[in-house]
């Protein structure tokens, strides 16, 4: 059974949704024995990135919905039908079938893929959404999404010359900002005043996915096997579009300030995870309406903090730290200088894990190994630590002088890509697996 249980009570628990998968899968065959191209580029995606069809679908269209009411989807006033309980894409129903599929950029799916087929592009550069068909569209219509701020059932009129150059210079920005700074209160009022910025030139959903595409970029740039994995996704010119959360860590004092400005650009806090006695630590999942992001976001508590809503209370600094303050007092906040801590995106877990290794890129032992939830950890990117945070940890009674010396040696886990393979639309997460693979990374534990 499923060992994601929500804190407090009325939060969400996700069960896998076994009818509605099937029924969706029954859809997606029955769409790929109709076009050549979508079949052969899911074998594609399996061969070069380890990942399957169903892991980048952002929308479909049927002809024939037959069954649908039975499986839990809902069929909302504007016509789509929503699962509210699972991680499957919405459906529309429509003469012609449709198969989209996730994308960063169109023109980079363009790109790599026209030699292999004809490619036809919606839109212009700049505009929140666009289409690239492959292939031919007469019987069905298969192709990749490229969506930004917005999704498939609220795309807002194409921006204005002005808006495509003032949401470039945001995402630039949002790219280079500061992320060194030397108390707290000035990392967060520069970011506060960044997103207010962004927000106001260019909206709210789009300041939000401008800035977690700079937050992957720069996770990217410090993670080798994250670098490995997108050349091999891009080779499709697909991007990170299979992205499944987002996780921080942050210190005690922080965690309330990370949460609210999370909240500013449009995040829903969903359930919170506390493992129980011993366990050390609690997360907040949020969710955006609009954008497909998910955040994870973890800190070290204690089981008395349970009761309270941790997630919105100040939390007083720890005369002890946990793996995840550990890693924050070695590294920064995932927020600022650190960067985030993992991506996590939805693989054939059994493939992915051995393109990789043949690759020589080793992943742990898995944390979750359910039917319907599999997760790992690549081995971890080591990180050098700056030696005023050693002498600091040592000075507040955080860490031993023996400690010190070897993280001055040979660095403390920093990142790592994380490999998920979701099943029966399961949206949840397993407590008991995190707990595990947190003290198995802790930076003490050699």
């Amino acid at each position: 059974m499923a060992e994601s249980k929500a804190v407090p009570d009325q939060s969400p628990i996700w069960e896998p949704q076994p009818q509605a998968a099937a029924w969706l899968a029954r859809q997606t065959s029955r769409f790929l024995d109709r076009h050549s191209v979508a079949a052969e580029f899911a074998q594609l995606l399996l061969q070069k990135t380890g990942t399957r069809l169903n892991d980048w679908i952002d929308h479909l269209h049927v002809d024939n919905p037959s069954g649908i009411e039975q499986t839990g989807y809902v069929r909302e006033a504007d016509g789509w039908w929503v699962h509210p309980a699972a991680l499957l894409p919405p459906v529309c129903v429509t003469s012609v079938p449709r198969l989209l599929l996730r994308v960063d950029s169109v023109a980079s799916f363009a790109s790599a893929n026209s030699w292999r087929f004809p490619v036809e592009l919606t839109g212009e550069p700049g505009d929140l959404l666009r289409i690239a068909f492959a292939g031919e569209t007469e019987q069905a219509e298969f192709g990749v999404i490229e969506r930004r701020g917005c999704n498939v059932r609220n795309a807002a009129a194409p921006p204005t010359d002005s808006e495509r150059v003032l949401a470039e210079k945001v995402h630039e920005r949002l790219l280079l900002r500061p992320r060194n700074f030397a108390c707290h209160d000035d990392a967060f009022r520069s970011l506060q005043m960044l997103l207010e910025e962004a927000t106001a030139a260019v909206g709210r959903d789009l300041a939000c996915d401008l800035f977690f595409a700079a937050e992957r970029s720069y996770w990217q740039g410090r993670n080798s096997v994250a670098q490995l994995q997108y050349s091999r996704q891009n080779s499709l010119g697909l991007g990170w579009g299979n992205h499944d959360h987002h996780t921080y860590r942050s210190s005690r004092v922080c965690f309330s300030r990370l949460i609210a400005l999370f909240e500013t650009l449009g995040f829903v806090c969903r359930e919170r995870f506390y493992p129980g006695h011993g366990a050390g630590w609690g997360a907040q999942v949020m969710e955006h309406p609009i954008c497909p992001i998910v955040i994870f976001a973890d800190v070290d508590l204690t089981e008395a903090e349970l009761t309270g809503d941790f997630a919105h209370q100040f939390l007083a600094p720890a005369n002890r730290l946990g793996t995840i303050g550990l890693w924050c007092g070695l590294h920064g906040e995932a927020l600022f200088e650190a960067g985030m801590h993992h991506l996590e995106c939805q693989f054939d877990f059994d493939a992915a894990r051995s393109q990789l290794a043949a690759s020589g890129l080793v992943s742990m032992k898995p944390f979750t190994d359910f039917p319907f939830l599999r997760q790992c950890f690549t081995e971890g990117e080591r990180w050098q630590v700056a030696p005023g945070r050693l002498q600091q940890l040592v000075s507040d009674g955080l860490i031993t002088a023996e400690q010190a010396t070897e993280f001055a040696r040979n660095g403390a886990l920093g990142s790592h890509l994380e490999i998920l393979e979701r099943n029966d639309g399961y949206r949840g997460f397993n407590q008991t697996g995190i707990t595990e693979i947190i003290s198995r990374t802790d930076p003490r534990n050699r």
